[in-house]
């Protein structure tokens, strides 16, 4: 099993950023890692020292998710929102917001996997509601930190791979 990284950043429109990244594993192991919440908890806890404390994810359209983390300074970083898209393995379209909303408003995520020769490449078009909120987004550590977290659903995905 070789490391599937690095993602990449793309800009298609002012509102949206399209996020990039290829797993070494089937796309119905890395859909069941994005919507099972025993799965998500070990690759999506934020950065070196936080800790995912709530996850929760009803995989079918209509369901409402939540995810907390809690910051080793113990600040807690809430979003939440509802699954309006739901195809099994291949797509999933979530509204989301922050509780502390930095993003300007809800955000839409379309999350695309595709797969060749047990390979999935995995694209996240990220919509904001202005250019502003888009612009401001590309400024954080956005990027790194979802590397970070995807490098941990590398690994979980090894586990799962090795398991078959």
């Amino acid at each position: 099993m070789t490391f599937g990284g690095p993602l990449t950043v793309t800009t298609p429109t002012d509102t949206q950023i399209v996020i990039t990244r290829q797993f070494d594993a089937p796309r119905h192991l890395v859909f069941a890692c994005y919507t099972q919440p025993a799965l998500i908890k070990r690759w999506l806890n934020g950065a070196e020292g936080w800790v995912m404390t709530v996850c929760e994810f009803d995989a079918k359209v209509g369901g409402k998710y939540r995810y907390e983390w809690k910051a080793p300074s113990g600040y807690v970083m809430g979003m939440g929102g509802v699954v309006r898209a739901f195809e099994p393995v291949e797509r999933v379209v979530t509204a989301e917001l922050f509780d502390d909303d930095w993003t300007g408003g809800e955000t839409v995520s379309t999350l695309q996997l595709d797969e060749a020769n047990a390979r999935t490449t995995l694209v996240n078009t990220i919509t904001y509601s202005s250019k502003d909120a888009r612009d401001g987004a590309l400024k954080t550590p956005m990027a790194e930190g979802m590397e970070y977290g995807y490098s941990k659903l590398d690994t979980v995905l090894a586990e799962l791979v090795s398991q078959k």
